[in-house]
């Protein structure tokens, strides 16, 4: 009897969970992605487009919180938190974002369409980028106690070279960037590259764990 009650306890409450989840995160959920917090409940989560205070300036997430990846990238950034961990237990890993629907692609799109700043975001006509499919993460790092993130040189987002990472060396020796900016950087490509993503060049906070075309041969699109 007591077995029955528990299991009746738990079912009640994972329909609970279920009812408070949006239309959005059910809708991922229903396509096969995964909470990153239930992969790795020590991952930070602060989702830049739930926000205004992004390059768009505007809210483009109305009704999401939580950022959602494929399994298996999901099982990545979970290997990429332990061995931050493993390295510095008084940091974290903090998402910026993670799955992006095709939907919020085009938005985002048509703000930067037209401009110098086009190259910094996927076209959706040409089958969008690895946000798209659930395979790519916008991350920082930040100090465990107090959420704070660590100095990188720009923020998150910052279309201009202060972002690319194969132009460090260069803008470091005519003191664009600091050291600090450029040794924070560098542990975070190494634990995010020793669990199998790989770094964009123009972004140093974007990480894909598969190339554009292992994602349409393999993976499907989120809509």
């Amino acid at each position: 009897m007591r077995t029955f009650l528990c299991y009746l306890l738990l079912s009640l409450s994972a329909v609970a969970a279920t009812a408070q989840k949006s239309a959005t995160e059910r809708s991922m959920e229903r396509q096969g992605l995964v909470d990153v917090q239930e992969a790795d409940s020590s991952i930070r989560v602060s989702l830049m487009y739930a926000r205004a205070d992004n390059f768009t300036g505007r809210v483009l997430y109305s009704d999401l919180h939580t950022a959602y990846l494929h399994p298996e990238a999901a099982q990545a950034l979970r290997k990429a938190q332990q061995m931050l961990q493993r390295l510095r237990p008084d940091l974290s890993l903090i998402v910026f974002d993670a799955t992006r629907p095709m939907s919020v692609q085009a938005k985002m799109y048509k703000v930067v369409a037209n401009t110098n700043r086009a190259k910094y975001v996927s076209n959706p006509r040409n089958g969008g980028g690895l946000h798209n499919y659930g395979l790519a993460v916008d991350i920082s790092i930040c100090r465990k106690a107090t959420g704070d993130t660590l100095h990188m040189g720009t923020t998150v987002d910052h279309m201009s070279s202060l972002s690319h990472t194969d132009r460090e060396d260069d803008l470091l020796r005519g003191r664009l960037l600091t050291k600090e900016a450029v040794e924070n950087r560098r542990l975070l490509r190494r634990v995010m590259k020793a669990a199998g993503f790989r770094q964009l060049p123009t972004e140093w906070w974007h990480y894909n764990l598969r190339s554009r075309a292992e994602a349409k041969a393999r993976y499907r699109v989120i809509k």
